[in-house]
């Protein structure tokens, strides 16, 4: 049940990026920043009792910004990261391959452009891949998370750039079954670059 709403919930803040972008295509010509479109790089790593099992690791992305108002803004977005697992019942360390797709609300100083600090919160879903050996002990997986974003962008005329930390409250995580390795979350912090419309 929780899935379906998440999954729900999900599909109607991308029919809203929808009715912003279309919406944003209808205003005055030469207008930039309603629409914007970004890559992200950087790291990430799990937290709490998973953090103990895992490593820091690549994390990347693109996202689809909608800007309906200076203070509002909408994302949806493919996001992915690597995190090896160290355990010493394993020879060889396998690996979580993450895939997976989230959609924001954002808010921020409505006076603030060219410079503009933001929060976010919003809902996602991934899936776990495991990747090596330690399919006795760790499984693929999806996962239901909310993310919580915090970050700056900085803009001028066809360009976006940014630095962003995102925290994903994972709802569900059964990739594991080391009972002590029962909670935690997603911590990752990115650089943004791309381009507005």
């Amino acid at each position: 049940m929780l899935s379906k709403g998440i999954i729900a919930g999900v599909a109607a803040t991308m029919a809203l990026a929808g009715v912003g972008t279309a919406s944003a295509q209808e205003r005055k010509e030469g207008k930039r920043g309603d629409v914007n479109v970004f890559l992200r790089g950087g790291v990430g790593d799990y937290t709490g009792d998973l953090g103990d099992l895992t490593s820091t690791g690549p994390a990347w992305g693109l996202t689809l910004n909608v800007q309906p108002t200076t203070f509002l803004g909408i994302e949806v977005g493919y996001e992915g990261s690597r995190n090896s697992i160290s355990d010493a019942r394993l020879l060889e360390e396998p690996a979580l391959l993450r895939q997976g797709g989230s959609a924001l609300v954002k808010v921020s100083p409505p006076f603030l452009t060219a410079i503009r600090p933001f929060v976010g919160a919003g809902l996602g879903l991934s899936y776990v891949d495991v990747r090596g050996q330690g399919a006795d002990l760790y499984a693929s997986d999806t996962m239901e998370e909310v993310p919580l974003a915090a970050g700056v962008e900085f803009n001028s005329g066809a360009l976006t750039a940014g630095l962003r930390a995102t925290y994903r409250v994972l709802l569900s995580e059964d990739f594991t079954s080391t009972p002590e390795a029962d909670s935690g979350g997603l911590l990752d912090a990115s650089l943004t670059l791309g381009a507005r419309f």
